[in-house]
Parts: C-alpha cells; structure tokens; sequence
C-alpha cells in the first residue's frame, strides 16, 4: 500500500491518524492500493498561500526556462511509465494498455508544451503612424485552480497543468479522490525536474472541503474544473459572484450515427470500441447508436455478437478487454439505468447484468450491454450513464438522425459511419459537438488539437488541449510604443 500526503508549499505533507481514507482495486477490493489525506479548507487555504508566494517569481521566468522544466519532468515521467501505468490500473481499474497508453498521452502533452515555450507570445501590428510599434504580449493570471476527475486520472491533470505552468501560473489542483495517485506522481515528477517550492500544490479530499473553497477563495484568478454538470454548475456561479474566469468540462450524450450505406463491420467495432472500451467511463464514449432502419437488423446482429465476444476481467491480465467499474456506486447506478431502460420498454439484446462469481466475486464487473427498441424520449438516451452500456436508437432517414443525435441537451463528441461524402460533410456542419468524427470512435483526442463541447457539456468559452489551451491560462495585454520624438 502506498501512502501519500498533500503537496504544499514543495512539501509533502505526513499523513494524520483518522484523517485519511484508502482507495482499494475496483477488480479486487480486497487489495487496498493507497492512503491518503482527507483535507480540510484550512489545507487549501495554505495551498493558495503557497501558491500566492511563488507566483511572481515563476511569473518573472521566461516562457522557454518555464518550458524546459515540462519537457525534463516529461523524460522523469518516460522513465517510470510501467510502474505509473500499473498504478493506474490499480487504482481506477482500466486494462493495463489503457493506462500505459493514458501515461505515455501525459508525457507527450508535458513535451508537446515544453516545445511549444519557444512561441509562447503575442503580436505584433501595423501602426497607422510612423515612428511607432503596436504589439500585444501574453502574460500569466496568477494563481489558478485545477478540479479534475478519476477517468482519466493522469492525461486530464497533465492536459490542464502543462498549459497553466507554461503560460506563468501557480498551480492548486484537487484531483478526484477515487484515483488521486497519479496526480500525486505528476507533481512528484515535476518537483525532481526542479519546479521552485510553491508553484505546484495538490490537495486531496472531498469536493465540498477543498472544492467549494478553491472556487470562492479570492486569490483564485482561474479555474478549470471536468466532471459532473451538476457539481460544475455550482463551482461556475460560485465564481461568477467575483468574475473570476471558468473553463468547465461536463460530459456527453455522445452518439455515432450509422448510415444505410455504412460497412456495418466497421460500425460496429467503433461503436464497440467506443462504448465499451474504459468500460464506458469516458466523457466521450458512444452511448447512442442512431441507426437508419434498412440496416438496423444486420448492424444489430454484429454489434451483439462483438460485444459478447469481449473479455470482462482484471486490467491487469493482458488478455482482459473491459474492466470494473471504478466503485460500487458507479456499478449500481450503471445497472439501475439498465432496469429503468427495460421498464420504459426497450429491448435487451445482450448484457445487463453485474458479474459477481469466481474471478468477478470481489470486484465491480458487469456485462457490457446494448440495448434496442430505444426511443429518443426514453432516459437512457437523454442522459450520460457513464458506464458500458450502448442504446441502439431506430431511424427513417438521415434528416431525422441529426434531429434525434441533436436532440439532447449537451454535445460534447459525435462520430458517423458513411462511404457518403456529401453526407458526412453535410453532418459536420450540422452536427452539435464540440468533437465531431467521421468514420472514426467518438472517443480519442489528439492533444495537439483543440477540445471541449457545446450545450451543457461546456461553458464553451476556452478549449482545452492544443497550443489554444494557453489562452485560458495567459491574458493578452496591448503596448502602444511611440519612439519617433
């Protein structure tokens, strides 16, 4: 069992008898994986202290010195990825090439950053008058907040702390606390790269503790929160009381559209692999296939068959395809979705139930599920159950495809299956997503390009990932130079 205190001041802090909780493996809750500290607001009010101390002297580095700390933590980071990559999958419990393939994406983004120091910068303008020079330069906020969820327990931090240290900032961040470890690990990486004492602090323990009082703290200039609609919605007002700035992250309803004309192989491998694949536990999961009826029957039968064909077992055992869930809150709430489906008259095709003998007997497994005769009124295709579990939706045309694809209240990611050109540009234009895929999974992000959703899966106002992530973190000043007397 590891064991892990907060990160405050360039100290790692000792863990306080009764004041701790333990994160267990979701495939084996027997194994309890680590420790950690239940922190109060007093903790993360001394995070924000140290934080408000180290700022100006961070701020007064150059962009470059700032980006050649990322890219050394980076190679830190390269060193331990097996090692990273089995705590990850012990602690949220996806297969062990997930987590490798998450690590290696958090050490890419912290070299992709710490390269793209070298044109951190404004602009320059023509001026109407001679003798003079008009130029903009970027420059950090101050102190900013990082919320970030247990799915992605490393990418996530990584794609929000890279962009922030680069553009100046100093850095609190409150990792979920089902998986808080590899946070822990980023910032211990960061450290040994030789990030002054101050300038990263992470605090761990409960949203309404730590949370609630990073967002209405004065000293917090920014904040950048992926989650939970609800628990988003609050931390923006909270915000909007003082203006600070919020870039806030809240999930999808995410469907892939399957055309009459589509190589139904394909469909149904990316729907499989996107809805199923993180055992479902990603913000942009397919969880609706929207299927024109002429190929509703064959697509069905495929789709079926490749779903049973998966391997539901321990991340760790390389021939597993899908493992647990991430608690036994997540597991119940996966299935009671499954039973208010089929109470509302949708048809089980295959799955639904929890696993829960031999090898599953300590763990949260269930059967990844698809269900048909789905309805677009129907709750299991208007909101996010965040599990394995794929609705197949029955439609005439590719008209109402869009209708019912846009006919819920976020749009985060949306994937199409078509040999159509005409169509699937035509989708592109009138699909509503932040992220929209042609003939590809709806999950899956390039971090050199920019992300984020529309509707309520976004405050849509600053993208993430991309070198546009820094314009979140930086603000834009404007010099007007007159040197002609």
């Amino acid at each position: 069992m590891r064991q892990h205190g907060n990160f405050i001041g360039g100290q790692w802090q000792p863990l306080v008898p009764g004041q701790t909780y333990q994160t267990r493996n979701p495939a084996d809750t027997r194994e309890v994986v680590a420790e950690y500290p239940l922190s109060q607001p007093t903790h993360a009010r001394a995070a924000l202290a140290a934080a408000q101390s180290a700022y100006p002297a961070w701020a007064g580095l150059t962009a470059v010195a700032r980006g050649r700390l990322l890219s050394k933590a980076a190679h830190i980071l390269e060193s331990r990825r097996a090692d990273l990559a089995d705590f990850l999958t012990r602690e949220e419990g996806k297969t062990l090439a997930e987590s490798t393939g998450e690590v290696q994406r958090a050490i890419d983004i912290f070299r992709f950053f710490g390269g793209l120091s070298y044109t951190f910068a404004g602009q320059t303008f023509p001026h109407d008058l001679p003798g003079n020079l008009l130029y903009t330069v970027r420059q950090p906020l101050g102190v900013v907040a990082l919320i970030t969820p247990w799915n992605f327990p490393v990418a996530i931090p990584a794609w929000k702390l890279a962009p922030a240290l680069l553009a100046g900032n100093a850095v609190v961040i409150k990792p979920a606390t089902p998986a808080p470890g590899l946070t822990l690990e980023l910032a211990r990486a960061l450290d040994e790269a030789g990030l002054p004492k101050g300038v990263l602090n992470v605090v761990l323990g409960e949203g309404r503790a730590v949370g609630s009082e990073l967002a209405a703290h004065p000293a917090v200039a920014a904040l950048s929160f992926t989650g939970s609609h609800a628990v988003g919605d609050r931390i923006y007002q909270t915000l909007a009381q003082r203006m600070a700035r919020a870039q806030l992250e809240m999930g999808g309803k995410n469907p892939t559209i399957v055309l009459a004309d589509a190589d139904l192989d394909l469909a149904a491998t990316l729907v499989v692999k996107a809805g199923f694949g993180l055992t479902g536990q990603a913000c942009t999961a397919t969880s609706r296939a929207i299927v024109e009826r002429p190929v509703l029957a064959p697509f069905l039968e495929k789709l079926v068959a490749k779903t049973q064909a998966l391997k539901v077992g321990n991340g760790l055992n390389q021939a597993t395809d899908m493992g647990p869930a991430i608690d036994q809150a997540q597991l119940e709430g996966n299935l009671a979705y499954v039973t208010d489906a089929l109470r509302e008259g949708a048809r089980l095709q295959c799955g639904g139930q929890r696993l829960s003998d031999g090898p599953f007997a300590h763990g949260w497994f269930m059967q990844p599920t698809v269900l048909s005769d789905v309805t677009p009124s129907m709750r299991i295709a208007r909101e996010e159950v965040f599990g394995p579990v794929v609705a197949v939706l029955a439609v005439d045309d590719f008209d109402q495809a869009i209708a019912v694809a846009n006919g819920v209240d976020v749009g985060l990611s949306a994937s199409i299956v078509t040999r159509n050109l005409k169509l699937a540009m035509l989708y592109a234009d009138r699909i509503q997503a932040g992220v929209v895929k042609i003939n590809q999974i709806s999950t899956g992000l390039a971090l050199q390009a920019p992300f984020g959703g529309v509707k309520k899966s976004s405050t849509d106002s600053f993208k993430e990932q991309g070198a546009g992530a820094l314009e979140f973190y930086s603000r834009l000043k404007t010099v007007y130079l007159d040197y002609s007397a």
